[in-house]
């Protein structure tokens, strides 16, 4: 991977899938309400991870081509071994440097990924150049600081534990595009019109601790490269701290956590 690129750990598809794939795929149906479709569109989904913004366009619309293109390859492959769809066709590739001509696409979408790009500014132009004039670029990224409970609960809990859980926590929640506004002042930066911001909600939900831990214990993400560095000690203790936050004096089960994610559309110019 190029880490310049993308500061998101990537190993598995399936650890994605557990930690956010079944949550991306929720996202992306009010995310298209938002930014639109239309039959007979080529769009372009950058940073697509295991595909799911890309099968929900084929599903919503009789679009044209969808090309999904992501800077991990295991996520590309898991999306290419579940795409059953022709018009679908996915790609490894750099949201930095996308590997098609100018006005190529009519509609060029970007979910959960802008805050992962360190230089984000780079995506939103690539997304630009690719996108045909008087079409929709668009992209969505969790309010991480304020509307995301489930990841606040891990994050919060270590960081009480834990210096290095701190540090890491503040990375986490100043990532790029994820202040309020932020995503609109980058669109209009980038010569984009008619730019709109809203808010997108959706509910996570977990069967029981253990679904809601497991994601923390694989390869994926940064709480799993966090949880990666602690020795077993340490480990035991936060996880036990983090499920006396999951279970809040209940029995075990199953919780439900409002998430929120800042969406930014904007019309390409001529």
């Amino acid at each position: 991977m190029n880490t310049t690129s993308s500061s998101f750990v990537a190993a598995e598809g399936d650890g994605y899938e557990q930690l956010m794939g079944r949550w991306s795929r929720r996202l992306a149906l009010p995310f298209l309400d938002f930014v639109g479709t239309a039959d007979g569109d080529r769009v372009l989904d950058v940073g697509c991870g295991t595909g799911h913004l890309a099968f929900a366009v084929a599903r919503r619309t009789g679009a044209g081509e969808v090309r999904g293109v992501d800077i991990a390859e295991p996520y590309v492959e898991h999306a290419r071994r579940h795409n059953q769809d022709a018009r679908i066709v996915f790609n490894v590739a750099d949201a930095c440097a996308l590997p098609f001509p100018e006005q190529s696409f009519d509609r060029v979408l970007s979910l959960l990924v802008l805050h992962f790009v360190p230089e984000a500014g780079k995506a939103i132009a690539e997304m630009r150049r690719v996108a045909k004039p008087g079409s929709i670029v668009g992209a969505a990224v969790w309010d991480a600081r304020g509307g995301w409970v489930a990841n606040r609960l891990f994050f919060d809990t270590a960081a009480a534990l834990d210096l290095e859980a701190r540090a890491r926590r503040a990375r986490n929640y100043t990532r790029p595009m994820t202040r309020p506004g932020e995503l609109t002042r980058a669109w209009r930066d980038a010569g984009f019109k008619n730019v709109v911001e809203t808010t997108l909600s959706i509910r996570m939900e977990f069967a029981s601790f253990a679904d809601y831990w497991a994601p923390f214990e694989g390869k994926d993400g940064p709480g799993a490269e966090y949880v990666a560095t602690l020795g077993q000690v340490e480990r035991t203790r936060l996880r036990d701290a983090v499920e006396a936050a999951y279970l809040d004096g209940e029995a075990d089960g199953r919780r439900s956590y409002a998430a929120l994610a800042w969406a930014v559309k904007g019309t390409a110019p001529a």
